[in-house]
């Protein structure tokens, strides 16, 4: 099973997106999430300094400019989705990354605080 480090400049990224209100708080994570298509779109217009700004987790050991190398995706490349939060959680929890875990679980805790469910 594969390692991973938190990817601080995603989580500072992400931090910087739902302070900008750049967030979606209702999607279908499974429907809207970037495809092999939609990442190799945004590689050919963004380095991977950028791309990598979108995930949370860093493969050890995976070459750095590398789709292998990145984890744990929380946005479309343009928002940070609430869904895509709650799967890294999950995912993370799952296979017992707690850091990655912990990381998407304190940026979903940031982003509810700063737009509270509507009762």
């Amino acid at each position: 099973m594969a390692s991973y480090t938190v990817n601080r400049k995603a989580v500072r990224h992400c931090r910087d997106l739902i302070a900008q209100g750049k967030v979606v708080l209702d999607s279908d994570w499974g429907q809207v999430q970037p495809d092999a298509d939609t990442q190799n779109a945004f590689l050919e217009d963004n380095d991977w300094a950028a791309y990598g700004a979108w995930h949370l987790g860093l493969t050890e050991g995976a070459n750095d400019e590398t789709k292998a190398r990145h984890a744990f995706v929380v946005g479309d490349f343009d928002k940070v989705h609430r869904s895509a939060l709650i799967a890294c959680v999950y995912r993370a929890s799952e296979w017992r990354h707690k850091k990655v875990e912990l990381a998407a679980h304190r940026l979903l805790q940031e982003l509810d605080k700063k737009y509270p469910e509507n009762d």
